[in-house]
């Protein structure tokens, strides 16, 4: 989306959207209180995500991504957090994350991972960790939009319209590489402290990079189109899994 956008849309909603950001940027508010307003601007999103999606809600599904993302919740080492997944119907294979941990993946995503629970985990596991690193908020609130913060106003309610107008779209656009080169290596270490193989990782990622070069690429979309080059990312998880995991802060190994 546009600068020019988010000016116009700013001005129209400017004085409802004098909102909180100071409330998890404050020294006076706890971790508690930052993650319990996070969450309600998830929840706000997500209910509009929602009605502008079509989810899947068949059996299977629904079952893989609940067993999948009970698993990786269980090893996120701050319990404050809480995470919920869903699926919907897209033509191209896409996946985002909202603040408060409400996680997206489109159905063809999970037929592209062959139904591999490790590459599911690793999607699932990398948006989670856009969250927990406090990307998913901060897409939000950068925005000129959103980004008129105020101690004025509460958040909820306002930011499902503002969603609304700009389209769930906004929230499958890219991350800095940075920052999806982080989401990739927390995600590698929560993949393997839920008991998944972190070497799905770089599996799929190789198998979409053959796709990309052959001579009939399957249509991959934005979502791999704008992350970092597949060798790049690979590299750098074949990197951390060599030199740091286990390491970090961010995931914790199940208990036996």
């Amino acid at each position: 989306m546009t600068d020019n956008l988010f000016y116009h849309l700013g001005r129209k909603m400017g004085p409802k959207l004098r909102k909180a950001r100071w409330m998890w940027e404050s020294v006076a508010g706890t971790e508690a209180d930052a993650i319990r307003l996070e969450h309600g601007v998830g929840l706000d999103l997500a209910h509009e995500a929602r009605k502008q999606l079509q989810i899947a809600a068949d059996a299977r599904t629904e079952e893989t991504l609940d067993e999948i993302g009970y698993q990786l919740t269980a090893c996120v080492a701050n319990k404050l957090r809480t995470f919920h997944f869903a699926a919907f119907h897209s033509a191209e294979p896409n996946a985002f994350a909202l603040p408060g941990g409400f996680v997206f993946i489109s159905r063809c995503i999970i037929e592209l991972c062959r139904w591999d629970s490790s590459e599911v985990a690793f999607i699932l596991a990398h948006e989670m960790g856009h969250v927990i690193r406090g990307h998913a908020i901060e897409r939000i609130v950068a925005n000129s939009a959103v980004s008129a913060a105020s101690r004025a106003a509460p958040v909820r309610g306002v930011l499902g319209g503002w969603l609304r107008t700009v389209g769930v779209q906004f929230l499958q656009t890219a991350y800095s590489r940075d920052q999806e080169l982080e989401a990739d290596r927390l995600g590698v270490r929560l993949m393997d402290a839920a008991g998944y193989d972190p070497e799905a990782s770089m599996r799929l990622l190789a198998r979409l990079a053959e796709l990309k070069q052959s001579s009939d690429p399957l249509k991959l979309g934005e979502y791999f189109s704008t992350h970092p080059n597949s060798q790049i990312r690979i590299g750098s998880i074949r990197h951390y899994l060599q030199h740091h995991a286990g390491s970090e802060d961010g995931g914790a190994k199940p208990t036996k």
